[in-house]
């Protein structure tokens, strides 16, 4: 055991130099977060940035200082150079890191500077829609580079990426193959941030479901559906497939009751009930309140009420409440002119819907004769 300490001799200087800069960088990290934290308070990006980068920036500073020991260190120290390329590859590593999520608090600062709980938010989901989805663009290009760096410090990678390029024509086949549904989906997705077909918080309806865009990531639209499943989407499948927006220029809507009644209901106070229930729920927008026969069938006739709200979740609640309340007037005020089955006898008498006694004692079939006499 006596060669260790003529192993570990030539190690105390560096080992005593990086403890000195690993302490030293520390005390910088946590010097220059206070003062970034007060020149950076009061601006939401810049602020956003500094609280994402402050984990990330006292891994880097230790490891950056680490670096600068090693490399000054002599050669001829024992392990020096593993040393050195794993100290580069963990600087590499936390540099990555650092980046992303410097990306991210752009993002977040940017959303933070558009708020969506107001009333008239279109150009803030605008604004987060396209945030969320270039960030995370740009964050993957950055791991990605990060990832390439660290496998060209290993010389086994770099004579790995040589043979590649020397048999380009099958690897690169291989690759685009393999890779075409992530490149599509990120293509689609700078498509998406920058046309804005969908935002966050859009009303769409997609093979038949009604949902909010809850959530718009780097390969997957998520879709919160009112009863609260999740449907989750593929991003090539919005640039493919045609899909209804209801909220792509403005939340605005406008809903429509149906109604079936018998020809003889008097029209004019059935619409003054309609627009008095408008008129009484909070959640009519006061721009629309009309109701029309759409439809003369052969024993009712449809009418159609149309009105309108801020937003599809009210519209849907006042479209309830002006059917309910419709049915409730012509139940209390016209009950004969609700939908009925009309029979007649054969002397004109109408028959009562319902009445199957009345209908046994004066069928139609009894009143013809079951013989006919023979003309004189």
């Amino acid at each position: 055991m006596d060669f260790l300490p003529i192993l570990w001799m030539p190690w105390l200087q560096p080992l005593l130099a990086a403890s000195l800069v690993v302490v030293a960088a520390l005390g910088v990290h946590r010097l220059g977060r206070a003062v970034l934290t007060r020149i950076t308070r009061g601006a939401r990006v810049p602020a956003a940035v500094v609280r994402q980068v402050d984990v990330p920036a006292q891994w880097v500073l230790p490891l950056a200082a680490l670096q600068v020991v090693w490399q000054g260190a002599p050669d001829t120290l024992p392990l020096i150079g593993s040393l050195r390329h794993l100290n580069g590859v963990l600087l590499i590593a936390a540099i990555t890191w650092l980046l992303a999520r410097a990306v991210r608090g752009v993002a977040l600062g940017v959303i933070d500077l558009y708020p969506a709980d107001v009333q008239d938010n279109l150009q803030a989901r605008r604004i987060h829609t396209q945030a969320r989805v270039l960030a995370r663009t740009v964050m993957v290009a950055v791991m990605l580079a990060g990832l390439s760096m660290i496998l060209m410090t290993f010389p086994g990678a770099r004579q790995l990426g040589a043979s590649l390029l020397a048999s380009a024509g099958v690897a690169g086949l291989v690759v685009g193959i393999a890779a075409r549904p992530l490149f599509s989906n990120m293509i689609a997705g700078l498509q998406i941030a920058l046309a804005q077909p969908i935002r966050i918080d859009d009303v769409l309806i997609v093979q038949g479901e009604w949902g909010r865009v809850e959530e718009i990531t780097g390969t997957y639209v998520v879709l919160a559906i009112w009863d609260q499943r999740r449907l989750i989407i593929p991003l090539q499948w919005f640039i493919e497939n045609p899909f209804q927006n209801w909220t792509r220029s403005t939340s605005q809507i406008i809903g429509t009751v149906f109604l079936h009644v018998d020809y003889a209901m008097p029209l004019a106070p059935l619409r003054a009930e309609a627009r008095r229930l408008c008129e009484a729920s909070p959640h009519w927008d006061g721009r629309l309140c009309l109701l029309q026969v759409t439809e003369a069938g052969e024993r009712t006739m449809q009418l159609r009420v149309l009105v309108t709200a801020h937003d599809s979740g009210k519209a849907w609640d006042l479209r309830c409440e002006v059917r309910e309340g419709l049915l409730s007037y012509i139940q209390a005020h016209h009950p004969e002119h609700l939908p009925q089955w009309r029979t007649q006898r054969l002397d004109g008498e109408a028959i009562p819907r319902g009445d199957e006694a009345f209908r046994a004692r004066h069928s139609p079939v009894e009143a013809v004769p079951s013989t006919v006499s023979p003309a004189p």
